[in-house]
């Protein structure tokens, strides 16, 4: 790909996938593996959420962070590991760094419905009595964009070579996380570290990130050629990249791409940005050993054997979020 190219994030379109059109769906199964070789981002339409249903997500979360620290410290359960709930001004870290970002944040994990024994590896979710409607609107919003992510691992699969269901049972009542985040306005820069960013460059944890739209520019991406470049996503669409997990998995085929968010301006760093990611993650005992078909002469196997919930449990200690 050339850099004119590489500038640009490729739009696609889920409903191509799902339209039963075979030359449609051939079509979008090469262009999201093909983005996820290369630059490792892509925007998705038609991914099941309505600009209502975002709306009313973003008016509850923005609700809930205007209250005062010490409310929204209630719903704050250290022993969680920062896996539901909220999660304080500057508590996580990127890995390999110790100054914290510039953000706090809230966690609603899976609901299992269906009696799956896996019931007992998830804590209950916590929702705030200060913002009742945020439990039903964060709960569709989960459903929706796992639906969506569930599409896209199934193009993934294809485009691997596997066959269509390959993650079906291993991200079913995945321990997956929707994460709405604040960037706080910061009053004072030099009151800060100097080195403290919105968020540090890092890669994802999980299978696959899908990103709601934020509410300000900032996130930006690491182009294999060392430029970072900004990434915006036009307001119908969503954000999907590969995130660790899926990295391993593939011996690296398909590359979970570094990215960071700025800080603004410093004559905008007293606004507010935020931002809603969700995390897909596969069940804990998924086993992420590299496949067999990613791995010949020219690229040998790059990770050791691992399972989802090792290394999950090894990120959390990193990102300073477990002990």
């Amino acid at each position: 790909m050339n850099d004119k190219l590489l500038e640009e994030i490729p739009s696609l379109d889920l409903a191509d996938f799902m339209s039963g059109d075979p030359q449609r769906k051939a079509a979008f199964v090469q262009a999201m593996g093909d983005a996820h070789q290369n630059i490792g981002f892509v925007a998705l339409k038609n991914h099941g959420l309505s600009d209502d249903l975002t709306e009313r997500l973003y008016a509850a979360i923005k609700k809930f962070f205007a209250l005062p620290d010490d409310v929204k410290q209630k719903y704050e359960v250290p022993e969680l590991a920062g896996q539901r709930g909220y999660v304080g001004k500057g508590k996580e870290h990127a890995k390999g760094r110790n100054t914290g970002d510039l953000k706090e944040f809230y966690h609603v994990g899976q609901e299992v419905t269906d009696n799956d024994p896996i019931k007992a590896e998830y804590p209950d979710n916590i929702w705030p009595e200060e913002v009742p409607e945020f439990q039903e609107v964060a709960l569709e919003a989960y459903r929706r964009l796992e639906s969506a992510g569930k599409q896209v691992l199934k193009a993934l699969a294809i485009y691997l070579g596997l066959s269509e269901d390959y993650f079906d049972a291993k991200v079913h009542n995945g321990n997956s996380i929707l994460r709405p985040i604040h960037y706080f306005p910061i009053e004072n820069p030099d009151a800060v570290p100097a080195d403290a960013v919105r968020a540090a460059e890092h890669g994802d944890i999980n299978l696959i990130t899908l990103l709601m739209g934020a509410s300000a520019d900032g996130l930006q991406v690491l182009r294999r050629d060392g430029k970072w470049i900004p990434i915006t996503a036009l307001p119908e669409q969503v954000i999907v990249n590969v995130g660790d997990m899926l990295s391993r998995h593939t011996n690296n085929k398909l590359k979970s791409t570094i990215h960071r968010v700025v800080n603004p301006p410093r004559e905008l760093m007293n606004t507010s940005r935020f931002s809603i990611p969700f995390f897909m993650h596969p069940r804990s005992e998924m086993d992420l050993t590299c496949l067999e078909s990613c791995i010949d002469a020219q690229n040998p196997k790059q990770f050791p054997d691992i399972t989802a919930g090792d290394f999950l449990n090894e990120r959390l200690v990193e990102l300073g979020l477990k002990k």
